[in-house]
This record gives structure tokens, sequence and C-alpha cells, in this order.
């Protein structure tokens, strides 16, 4: 290919870059506003520019080849270096405009984002959020979202993660339930007397760990009679007095300030499936829209400075 030459499949590699992301001729087509038949015919030209397969295409999928996956990576720079030219306007503008797409899940979205992307808007005037709500796992660069909060311990490689807060889970339960029960809980032995709302997601969801600092590790095998992978639903349960419920601190931390549950284990490490931290995740580029950049660092520096919208005091729970 001659210096100049790689200047007439630039479209084409545009187009290869976005069938190869969502896996799909019809996908990426209606994404760029073509046929499919031709980007079909595009990724055909850049495999003969190019000189080699790109795409292993069979009737129900679509494969990167070795050397496929070598010029995706490259194409995709071209393609987010280009993205990142046509931002540059914005780069040098003094006021961050235009709309924010942002997904979390639902409880994290409801009980933490929110009250903070009101504050945002407040502050940024020009600067538009849509906020999605999605209990899976949004796919920021198929979906066309510019920024993705997930909960976990190790985020995707391939995105820049930025550390929102810590995921502490808990237990808590009401006064009136603790009180009708004479069984007290000072142990997590103690808890096989009791109801416990888990999440039933998993096999093991109803496999409770624990962890004394300087003591000891426990594990009990826990019942109860409402069993929801929801963390809403849970506290929901727990607060219509059905028993102990697992749940994350964020949601909990309204029902604890009101008296409305107590903590219950809490001098006890509560290792759950499902703990870690909240990340904000978004493609590298050297280039951040302004929008998307004060977003960001409005959440980081807000959740930073109110730590406790992830760790509760310890209150007594027997």
């Amino acid at each position: 290919m001659g210096t100049n030459s790689f200047l007439k499949v630039l479209p084409e590699m545009v187009t290869f870059v976005r069938v190869a992301e969502l896996g799909s001729f019809s996908a990426a087509a209606d994404l760029l506003g073509m046929t499919p038949s031709a980007a079909s015919r595009q990724v055909k030209r850049l495999e003969k520019e190019i000189g080699v397969q790109l795409l292993q295409r069979t009737t129900r999928q679509l494969r990167l080849t070795e050397p496929g996956a070598e010029a995706f990576a490259r194409c995709r720079e071209l393609v987010l270096a280009a993205q990142g030219a046509m931002e540059i306007g914005q780069q040098f503008s003094t006021r961050p405009s235009g709309l924010v797409r942002i997904s979390a899940p639902k409880a994290f979205a409801r009980r933490v984002l929110h009250p903070h992307i009101l504050g945002f808007l407040r502050r940024y005037p020009d600067v538009d959020v849509q906020l999605i709500v999605a209990d899976r796992d949004v796919d920021a660069i198929r979906e066309g979202v510019d920024l993705v909060v997930r909960l976990t311990t190790a985020p995707p490689e391939g995105l820049v993660a930025r550390k929102l807060m810590a995921v502490e889970h808990i237990l808590c339960a009401t006064p009136a339930y603790l009180a009708r029960h004479a069984t007290a809980i000072a142990h997590p032995n103690d808890l096989l007397a009791h109801s416990c709302l888990s999440l039933g997601e998993h096999e093991r969801d109803n496999h409770w760990r624990f962890r004394k600092s300087g003591e000891e590790d426990a594990e009990v095998v826990v019942r109860g009679r409402y069993i929801s992978n929801h963390s809403e639903v849970r506290l929901e349960g727990a607060l219509a007095d059905l028993g102990i419920a697992c749940v994350p601190v964020f949601m909990a931390r309204e029902a604890l300030d009101a008296g409305g549950v107590v903590r219950v284990l809490a001098e006890w490490e509560f290792q759950g499936n499902y703990h870690g931290h909240a990340y904000i995740l978004y493609p590298p580029s050297r280039f951040t829209a302004p929008k998307c950049k004060v977003l960001v660092d409005h959440l980081l520096g807000a959740l930073s400075a109110s730590s406790s919208a992830g760790r509760a005091p310890p209150r007594a729970g027997s």
C-alpha cells in the first residue's frame, strides 16, 4: 500500500471497526446509515487493500482473525482519534456542553448517583444528562453510552476505570423483628435460627461468609421465607419484619438513619458474593469530551467528600 493510499480506505476502516464492535453487518449498517451489503463490500475492499482476511464469516457470527484483531486495534485508535478531533471545539470552549449518557445499576443509580447528578445539572447548565438504569453489564461502545457505572471487583480490560467508592454489604433487620425472637445474634451461627433474606441468583448465594478482624472466619447456610436478587426488594422485606436482609450500605443508609432497621452482627465483616467497588468506565482516548470529564470529576469529588454514602457506622443488632 502506497504512502497515501490509506486515505481512500478510511471510510472502510470506520465500517470495519463498527462491524467488529457490534459483531454484525446489519447493526453496523444501521449505525452508519447504509445497507448491510454496502457494509460488507466496504470490509471486503479493506481486506483486499490490506491483503489479509480480517473477519471469519459464518451464518451465525462474525469473528476477528488474528490479523483482523491487530487491524481492529489500530483502526479503532484511528476512529477514536477522529472522534477526539471532532470534539476539539469543546476542548477549547469555556463551558462544557451537550448530552452525556451514563448507565448504572438500578439501586446505585437511585440511591447514590441521582442526588449528585441533580447537583451537577445545577452546576453545569449547558450539559444535559441521560441516566440509563439497567441491572446488566452495559457495553459502552456497542450501545453508544458515554459513561458506565459497574459494581465489581475486577473492572473490564480495554476501558478506563475510575474508582468511585467501596461497596460494603451489611445485615440488617427491624427492631420489631429482633424483639420477637428470643435468640440473640452474637455469632454468625445464630443466624440459623432466623429467617434470612438472600439473593438466590446463584447456587451459593445463601452461603453467607463472615470475617471478624484478628479472630476467625465463619460460613453459614441461611434459610428464609423471601428470596430476591434485588437489594431494594430485600430491604423492603426486612422493613416488613420478614427477617434479616443482606443489602449494600448505600441502600440501607436511609432506613438505618431513620431507625427503621438496625445492623446485625456489626462487629463481623459480611463477605457476600457481590462486593468490591463502584467504578465509572469509559473508552480510552487522549481526548475525553469536556462534558464527560466534568461529570466524572463531579461524581468522584462528591462521593469522595461524602464517604459515608458507602460505609455505615456500626449499630448494635442484638
